[in-house]
């Protein structure tokens, strides 16, 4: 993901907001608003409410469009045609996303002080025949938090997550490729400290998390269409931080930024929830009743 954040809110010629944090694609924009609206909603969307506030987010029509149709061709959404229009409902697979997803997200603000020292451990070699899955697997152990302090070797505090890292072993058939244990790693060798300064770049993401924390500080949209785009463009920088963030525990990490940009960010949330919610039901009833 990209770390870099708008020095401050720009506006469009009818004054919504755009491109408050990172710049984003009209997909990825598009899944924080099925997630974080249509779904709480338990509505239909119709496509005319998803252009309007993707318009807003400074998604041009077309790619609008294009994300919604591309959306619907993945099985994330089911369409439903009345006269000339089209709404569209979650299918069952998109809401398993979102609750799981939901999950690692609302995990940032935690200390996790509950750790106890062990790490999860891989050790893994990719054949060179098998070289286009390592992508994949990176991102994949990314994800859930695993660091790399040297080639071969992932290491996460989250041991918790190892059903979720073998059903990534699974699907990418690298398990005979892979080896995996779970211990302390402070009594012989490098330290839990220099593990985490080599496995993750904490300098770069305390930046980033620093820039986007002077942004949030600045949000005051002034009226509840801006508060509804504001929200959408939080929620959605909110969402790509596990991406980056390890979700390192307090014992390792103390007074981390992250927890407190996540925080600030749900305060938020909580704070806008109503009139946002609001808003889009107004925007959805309007386009039903066209």
């Amino acid at each position: 993901m990209s770390s870099a954040v708008a020095d401050g809110p720009d506006r469009d010629s009818e004054g919504s907001a755009t491109y408050l944090f990172s710049r984003r694609s009209a997909r990825s924009l598009l899944v924080t608003v099925l997630g974080e609206l249509v779904l709480p909603s338990g509505q239909p969307v119709w496509t005319s409410t998803l252009v309007h506030i993707l318009r807003g987010l400074g998604i041009e029509e077309k790619a609008a469009r294009q994300a919604i149709a591309r959306a619907s061709s993945s099985g994330w959404i089911h369409a439903e045609r009345q006269g000339r229009e089209v709404r569209w409902t979650l299918s069952d697979k998109m809401v398993k996303i979102f609750h799981t997803g939901s999950a690692r997200v609302h995990s940032l603000s935690d200390p996790f002080s509950s750790w106890n020292g062990s790490w999860l451990t891989l050790v893994t070699t990719i054949p060179h025949d098998r070289r286009s899955v390592r992508r994949p697997f990176y991102s994949g152990l990314t994800w859930a938090g695993f660091g790399n302090p040297t080639p071969g070797l992932w290491l996460s505090p989250h041991i918790e997550r190892a059903p979720e890292v073998r059903s990534l072993v699974d699907e990418l058939e690298l398990g005979e490729h892979t080896y995996s244990f779970v211990g302390t790693v402070d009594l012989i060798g490098v330290r839990p400290e220099d593990i985490v300064s080599r496995g993750w770049d904490l300098d770069a993401l305390e930046k980033y998390y620093a820039r986007v924390l002077d942004v949030v500080a600045s949000l005051r949209p002034a009226s509840r269409e801006e508060t509804l785009f504001t929200h959408v463009q939080m929620i959605n920088e909110w969402q790509q931080m596990p991406r980056i963030d390890p979700q390192l525990p307090e014992g390792l990490l103390p007074d981390w930024i992250g927890r407190t940009v996540a925080r600030r960010i749900e305060s938020l949330r909580a704070q806008w929830a109503t009139q946002v919610r609001v808003r889009y039901g107004e925007i959805n009833l309007g386009a039903g009743t066209e």
